[in-house]
């Protein structure tokens, strides 16, 4: 049997901070929070989480890992104000002036990109079985 993803981690100097951020960004809750690691996961309490844990040093290198978001029930577009509005900004990793993609950064500066296809315009492209059989 594979594994499954159960938890993704964020170090943060501020981690109510990014907690709060994420959580408004992917309409989760915050589901434990020990004063070094707050917890947040989505309400229906399925996997993964997100455990963002307080670190003492500042960000100073591009991530090695990080999220890449599409938009739900909102056009790509207005999913990028909304992102901005909640203090995201963009940020400059090296793309491509071209890239089909946003990237941003949550406050304490991990990058994470909004593709350019929403969920709705990946599922309405995606084959379905009975098409299949024709």
């Amino acid at each position: 049997m594979p594994s499954r993803i159960a938890v993704i981690a964020i170090d943060a100097v501020r981690p109510e901070l990014v907690a709060e951020f994420w959580c408004e960004v992917l309409g989760w809750r915050v589901v434990a929070d020990d004063g070094e690691v707050v917890s947040i996961g989505p309400a229906d309490s399925t996997w993964p989480t997100i455990d963002i844990a307080a670190v003492p040093e500042g960000k100073v290198v591009k991530n090695r890992l990080h999220l890449d978001l599409r938009a739900d029930g909102a056009t790509t577009q207005q999913e990028l104000q909304r992102l901005l509005a909640l203090g995201a900004r963009r940020t400059e990793v090296g793309q491509a002036p071209d890239s089909s993609w946003v990237v941003l950064a949550d406050p304490e500066g991990n990058e994470f990109c909004l593709l350019s296809r929403s969920v709705q315009e990946v599922i309405d492209e995606t084959p379905r079985p009975e098409d299949s059989s024709r």
